[in-house]
């Protein structure tokens, strides 16, 4: 299982390429006489009911907001890859900040899988299966990869005998831009072109996508 990673791995082009003094008790004020009863202010019958208006339309507005987004959380699919969002990211041995940290990821873009949800938790896996909770402000859906194996070439086409567009050295972070049946679009510092899907980590097999 990994511990802190290291950051991402060199590019080469094609070409050779994280008082005690408080305040003391007030004396009761003198009783007012029987004849003069302490008036109580009553606010405007107009007042009380536009206080209620306000007060069911900020009800309406939140639960306007909140619904949508509670309907969006149900509807996202387990598993699902993502993205490390911070440099710095606690594994934890549970879905909380009370339990103890397992590991510390400090790669940014790192792409992880969830495998399951509790409440504002996430529990992933990283490419090589080890297995923790991370909270889910550390992470974004927005798509990346990681090269695993040896070097792998970028290529300007979905071909194995397409022009080659760079050499990626393998652990080299970039993004996930679409994803056929057998070869993916990347993005690696810059350089754009293909790769086979068997070339990297942050895909789901016979995951496709644009």
């Amino acid at each position: 299982m990994g511990g802190a990673r290291a950051g991402s791995g060199p590019l080469t082009r094609a070409a050779g390429l994280a008082d005690k003094g408080g305040p003391k008790p007030q004396s009761r004020p003198p009783a007012m006489p029987a004849s003069h009863p302490a008036p109580v202010p009553r606010p405007p019958s107009s007042c009380v009911a536009w206080r209620g208006i306000v007060a069911a339309i900020a009800a309406a507005l939140i639960a306007g907001i909140a619904l949508p987004a509670q309907a969006a959380e149900r509807k996202r699919p387990i598993p699902r890859f993502v993205a490390v969002k911070t440099g710095k990211v606690n594994v934890r041995t549970g879905p909380g900040s009370r339990y103890p940290v397992q590991w510390v990821l400090h790669r940014r873009n790192l792409p992880l899988l969830v495998i399951g949800e509790f409440e504002t938790w996430r529990r992933v896996r990283d490419w090589e299966g080890a297995v923790g909770w991370v909270h889910q402000a550390t992470l974004t859906g927005r798509r990346s990869m990681m090269v695993t194996g040896g070097r792998r070439v970028l290529r300007r086409r979905p071909a194995a005998d397409a022009p080659v567009v760079a050499r990626l050295e393998p652990m080299v972070i970039g993004r996930l831009l679409a994803c056929g049946r057998r070869w993916c679009r990347v993005q690696v510092k810059g350089y754009r072109g293909w790769l086979p899907r068997t070339a990297f980590w942050g895909a789901r097999p016979g995951e496709t996508f644009k």
